[in-house]
């Protein structure tokens, strides 16, 4: 009677430990490793300059909102910043040539938001309240029309995690969200 009830407590225990464990085994070897995912043509993807501090932000979205009320495009607002290595991927992202369509599509802005969902980081807090966010990570990204209306509202928190998505993905879904 022991023995069953040792197995019956055991067994599960065995299960809870070797499937996760066999998870990790399962890994690739990059992964385990350690190693970064890289952008061609790009030296550092996750360092960035994108996200200036000393620019007037409220001035280059007004002046974005102009641009795209000219050009008929829309404004593809991103908040994050430098120190942010998803905000550093996506911007870097941004910047290649194959993302050229991407950039032909918004009037783009890289607003430093800072990490405002960590206690004490966070700046320009005008920028979210602007468009009624609440920066849960970053990069927040608000596609805009060209009268400041937020498009992609439900959309534009899941890029905190830009940099474990795939460029396909990204790709498609700014060139979809742009029409």
């Amino acid at each position: 009677m022991a023995l069953v009830f040792t197995t019956a407590i055991v067994a599960p225990m065995i299960r809870a430990i070797a499937f996760p464990l066999a998870a990790i085994l399962l890994l690739p070897a990059s992964v385990m490793a350690g190693e970064a995912r890289t952008i061609a043509g790009v030296a550092e993807p996750y360092k960035t300059d994108a996200f200036d501090s000393d620019t007037d932000i409220m001035k280059a979205i007004d002046a974005a909102l102009a641009a795209a009320k000219q050009s008929g495009k829309r404004v593809l607002l991103v908040m994050g910043t430098n120190a942010c290595h998803d905000s550093a991927w996506l911007a870097n992202l941004i910047a290649t040539d194959r993302f050229a369509p991407v950039r032909d599509r918004y009037e783009i802005v890289f607003a430093d938001i800072g990490m405002p969902h960590i206690e004490g980081r966070g700046r320009s807090p005008e920028v979210p309240a602007r468009f009624g966010f609440t920066i849960k990570g970053t990069p927040t990204v608000a596609i805009l029309d060209a009268e400041g209306h937020v498009l992609n509202r439900r959309a534009a928190p899941k890029w905190r995690n830009a940099a474990s998505r795939s460029d396909d993905e990204i790709y498609t879904e700014l060139m979809e969200e742009g029409q």
